[in-house]
């Protein structure tokens, strides 16, 4: 198969091919410089520089089972990443974004996968599932305290980042029977969900600026959120309104897991695959 990363002009549609290889490279996120991307693939994070596109391996140490819940810190010092290395399951460290020595910062108990940091840089959010139960739940983290959990078993939640203010969290739950688009304020009140529709809606990501929403849209009745389906990633404002499909293609897990968005807000970047 082949995994081709692309960037969507927001203004004027423009969609830009970055790099195209074979193998699946997966979940694409911004840098705040604005002049590289960091992906995934094969246990390994990957550097993706914009001017002269080519996977360059970050050195991530004992880390060599990373999945796609990564990103990287607003100030674009820290690489958070999510990795299997220590055999707990999924776990959430810090690193230098030059490479070097990892800080585990989720408390364990249960796999933990990173999605969204905030503003300024000291609140991780993150789904977790605890105590051997299989319910994945959103919290939150400044790491050296005790997390925080926001929602409490009412669906399968994934996928939460907050918005440019950090005021608010979006998510995605299936309480109400499939994948629907979420928001509630930072502490974890005030939950709502933005819209409803027959499509099976996952990772929902703000705009730097806070004009946009972006998210992966499966076809109805797709379960969990698999790789290899005809998707499309949706644009519309921050309450959900004026919904519109800009790209179709074959994706989905692996596609647009994490914060992806420039730091002007001008494009976004994704990933999609051809077999």
């Amino acid at each position: 198969m082949r995994s081709i990363i692309e960037t969507y002009e927001v203004a004027t549609g423009r969609v830009r091919e970055v790099l195209a290889v074979t193998g699946r490279i997966e979940a694409p996120n911004w840098a705040p410089s604005g002049d590289w991307l960091l992906v995934n693939g094969d246990g390994r994070l990957y550097r993706v520089p914009l001017e002269k596109p080519a996977l360059l391996e970050v050195d991530t140490g004992p880390a060599i089972r990373c999945n796609n819940d990564h990103g990287i810190s607003p100030d674009g010092g820290t690489i958070i990443l999510s990795s299997h290395h220590e055999g707990e399951g999924s776990q959430v460290y810090l690193m230098p974004v030059s490479g070097g020595a990892l800080v585990k910062v989720s408390p364990g108990g249960g796999p933990s996968w990173w999605h969204g940091v905030s503003p300024d840089g000291k609140v991780l959010t993150y789904v977790a599932a605890r105590g051997g139960s299989r319910v994945i739940d959103v919290y939150t983290l400044v790491p050296g305290e005790a997390e925080r959990r926001l929602t409490w078993g009412e669906g399968h939640c994934d996928g939460p980042e907050f918005s440019p203010d950090g005021a608010r969290i979006y998510y995605n739950c299936d309480r109400g029977g499939h994948a629907q688009i979420w928001v509630m304020a930072a502490d974890g009140s005030g939950q709502r969900q933005l819209f409803a529709d027959g499509f099976v809606n996952w990772f929902p990501h703000p705009s730097p600026d806070g004009r946009h929403l972006v998210y992966l849209a499966y076809p109805p009745g797709t379960e969990g959120h698999p790789a290899d389906l005809e998707v499309a990633l949706v644009l519309c404002d921050p309450e959900g309104q004026d919904r519109r499909r800009v790209r179709e293609f074959t994706g989905g897990q692996g596609t647009i897991n994490v914060p992806s968005w420039a730091p002007d807000s001008s494009a976004f970047a994704y990933v999609r695959y051809e077999p």
